[in-house]
């Protein structure tokens, strides 16, 4: 381990020289179909929202440096925006995606071209619809490798794969949504996982599709592993062979080895692996990391085959034996989880803001809103779940996409007065008064100057269950200084911060019952969304919105907005 470290410092060095002399950008231009697909999952054959007819989506392939121009028709009969999940967008928020914040959806019929640049940034991504819950089958990897001329801080891989984990609903996914709405209880969970699209041997009717990589003794595989499930942590491995993570949300980490590694909805985490068991099959599997007390959950396994070609195929009729099926943690073991992310580190020392000009404290959780029994009364004990950021649960606009507002200074659409503070101190992980539990309402932002060093504590709240919230900024990625559990305490917390490797993200999952801490440069300007990334969660409010002002000059300014962006 020691030795590829050594090797990741020295390589990165070299690809930092090499970048500077190699500037050969290429412009990606892509056609977007949004579509319905028929499809058959487990016994059940479905319509769903497909991408050119493709599920999962188009991989897009680029390069550090590349501009991406990607035409979306939607020919479907729903809205539709797509997010480039992780893609800095630097001075083009018009292209970020998410419905009602940095545009107005594409309408049936329409169109839309998203067009930015990579800048300074290499590893896996992913794309997803940002339109209700569409995304829950509208999404594919999105690979940056370094310019050309540059190459990996690690040894180059012979192959590389995407292994793209989703959920499954036999059901419309807008129908649960829309039930959930309307009842304000939880939804259904999901009927299964899947890896690229399939669910894997342990499901009904799922064998034959099951997804497969091949590989040669002595391989080593660059697994590419992305969490766009709409609503699950997850854990992930590979029977019988140890994973170096080498990178996570597209920046690259210090090296460490694991069996095990977990994926938040949203996150990304790059693995290496190297075929040196017996040649044979093995499985890759995922299953739920499921926080919260008493809440139910999908508790079923996915898998896909990581299969050697030297593998003979012995048994009756040429049959192939059934792969080595892993051990995965149990569903709450948070101990694993913790294990995992506290490896998570940058290479080399970080520019960490050290002096901080707006210094946040955001509470993040569920809550309740008091109804009468009925049928849109489902929740617990009479209430209709909520959740919210200090205490505000967010409401989208309908008139108008937020950055709109903001830029053409339109009167009524939002305010800018989100408390930097919980309104109320209390217990955020004890027992919590009856009288805290119902948020307010509403469509606040909170401001920030052009260049502010920000740190944002991020506190989970037990107001129904202490739980896992995996937290993104668009817009950005920044530093995850500190972890822990409990209530957040500045006087004793601060002192563990690591300001000097700490890993950088573009979501962060907050510790169940716990606390992180982030910190970034607003160096960006236009209006960033930062939510929750389960989707539910996103629906019931647990959201806000920063405002990043212009700074000086053309290059610290947002761009005007594009001819064809569209209309609500």
């Amino acid at each position: 381990m020691e030795t590829l470290n050594n090797y990741f410092l020295l390589s990165l060095a070299v690809t930092l020289i090499l970048s500077v002399a190699f500037v050969n950008a290429e412009t990606h231009y892509h056609q977007f179909s949004v579509q319905a697909k028929t499809v058959q999952r487990l016994c059940k054959t479905r319509n769903i929202i497909t991408v050119n007819g493709q599920f999962p989506g188009p991989t897009l392939n680029v390069r550090n440096g590349d501009t991406l121009v990607i035409k979306v028709q939607n020919n479907a009969r729903y809205n539709i925006t797509i997010h480039w999940h992780g893609i800095r967008q630097m001075r083009t928020p018009w292209a970020d995606g998410p419905e009602f914040v940095t545009q107005c959806p594409i309408q049936p019929g329409a169109t839309y071209t998203y067009r930015y640049k990579i800048e300074d940034q290499e590893g896996t991504l992913w794309w997803h619809a940002h339109s209700r819950w569409l995304r829950a089958t509208v999404y594919g990897a999105l690979v940056i490798r370094p310019k050309l001329g540059s190459s990996y801080p690690f040894p180059t891989p012979k192959i590389e794969f995407p292994v793209v984990l989703g959920e499954w609903w036999n059901s419309n996914i807008l129908d649960t949504m829309r039930q959930a709405v309307f009842t304000g209880g939880a939804p259904n969970v999901s009927n299964a996982y899947t890896i690229n699209g399939q669910p894997g041997d342990l499901y009904a009717c799922s064998r034959q599709d099951t997804t497969r990589l091949s590989v040669s003794p002595g391989d080593t595989v660059l697994l590419r592993v992305i969490n766009a499930a709409l609503n699950q942590q997850l854990f992930f491995t590979v029977a019988n062979h140890r994973l170096t993570v080498v990178a996570a949300d597209a920046v690259y980490s210090k090296p460490f080895a694991t069996n095990i590694i977990m994926v938040g909805p949203g996150q990304t985490t790059d693995v290496l692996l190297t075929a040196n068991q017996s040649p044979g099959r093995y499985y890759m599997a995922a299953r739920a990391y499921a926080s919260p007390k008493n809440a139910p959950f999908d508790n079923t396994t996915t898998t896909a085959i990581l299969q050697y070609k030297s593998a003979s195929c012995s048994g009756r009729n040429g049959a192939c034996s059934r792969p080595i099926l892993p051990r995965l943690p149990a569903y709450n073991d948070t101990n694993t989880v913790t294990a995992f992310t506290t490896q998570l580190k940058s290479p080399s020392k970080a520019e960490v803001p050290l002096k901080i000009d707006e210094s946040l404290f955001f509470t993040v959780g569920l809550g309740f809103v008091f109804c009468n029994p009925g049928p849109r009364c489902q929740g617990p004990n009479n209430t209709r779940f909520a959740a919210s950021m200090n205490n505000v649960s967010f409401v989208l606009p309908r008139r108008t996409s937020l950055l709109q507002a903001y830029y053409q200074k339109i009167p009524g659409i939002y305010t800018t007065d989100f408390p930097a503070v919980p309104p109320v101190r209390f217990d955020y992980t004890g027992n919590v008064s009856r009288a805290l539990w119902q948020p307010t309402f509403g469509t606040k932002l909170y401001k920030l100057k052009f260049g502010s060093a920000v740190q944002i504590v991020l506190q989970d709240t037990a107001i129904f269950s202490t739980e896992d919230h995996p937290i993104h900024l668009h817009g950005y990625h920044f530093y995850v200084v500190g972890q822990g559990f409990g209530n957040f305490n500045p006087s004793r917390d601060t002192a563990s911060f690591n300001l000097n490797d700490p890993p950088q993200r573009n979501t962060i999952d907050v510790p169940v019952g716990g606390w992180a801490v982030i910190r970034f440069v607003a160096d960006n300007p236009g209006v960033w969304l930062f939510h929750c990334h389960i989707d539910t969660h996103l629906t019931w409010g647990l959201a806000m919105a920063f405002e990043v002002e212009n700074g000086v000059g053309e290059l610290q300014t947002l761009e005007p907005p594009p001819a064809d962006l569209p209309r609500c």
